[in-house]
């Protein structure tokens, strides 16, 4: 008899690498997905990061047929903030029978140790279903899949404004400076994904107002269309 496949919550920050892990494990029979765990700044109501409306997130999870798990962390949050909340989200998931997350990391080595560290401490694991794909071969095969993103923050250390709110197709990879990673694996872009094979219908968006945060992150509001 087949083994049962294990229920995973996938960490889920709405772009493309986080939608390339999903597909992943969507075709592997040893796990399955049981929801989404998405990290939310309360008053900004937005995904950490990304910056990406609630309510498109929301429409994403629907898309998928995956029960969203919002974490939410306060503005500026300190490490600790974000870990007591993230402890007391997966707890909770715990107890209900995932024993894993899955993240759609790269190669970021310390990344790794410190998600591996800190789900041991709760009695959970790791995984990690794109890990050490080549970056360049996994834009490619994001665009040859199907799926349609757009840039929604860029690091401006690494690009300048020009390149948020643009959709993230071969164009974009050809404009991006040397040195840029195709996926954006050092934070120099985020992206969302709006649609693709793995979801059963798009989410329609159209970009908004661009504005810069921080002195450093150029954001494209993305509204509902």
């Amino acid at each position: 008899m087949a083994a049962m496949p294990q229920k995973v919550i996938l960490s889920w920050s709405g772009g493309k690498d986080s939608a390339m892990a999903f597909m992943e494990l969507s075709c592997d029979a040893r796990y399955r997905i049981a929801s989404l765990l998405t990290t939310i700044t309360s008053g900004y109501e937005r995904i950490s990061m990304h910056g990406v409306r609630v309510s498109l997130l929301e429409q994403q999870a629907n898309s998928l047929g995956v029960p969203l798990v919002k974490v939410t962390i306060p503005e500026g949050s300190s490490n600790e903030q974000y870990e007591s909340a993230m402890r007391s989200v997966l707890t909770r998931v715990e107890a209900d029978g995932v024993k894993a997350v899955a993240f759609g990391d790269l190669f970021l080595e310390d990344i790794r140790r410190y998600r591996e560290e800190k789900l041991s401490q709760v009695g959970m694991k790791a995984v990690f279903p794109i890990w050490k794909r080549d970056t360049r071969e996994m834009a490619n095969g994001f665009l040859k899949a199907g799926f349609k993103a757009i840039l929604v923050c860029v690091d401006s250390k690494f690009l300048d404004c020009s390149f948020v709110g643009r959709t993230f197709d071969e164009s974009l990879l050809a404009d991006l400076p040397s040195g840029v990673d195709p996926c954006g694996e050092n934070g120099e872009f985020h992206t969302f994904v709006h649609a693709g094979p793995i979801f059963n219908h798009p989410v329609l968006v159209r970009s908004g107002e661009v504005v810069l945060r921080e002195n450093r992150f150029w954001y494209c509001d993305l509204l509902e269309r």
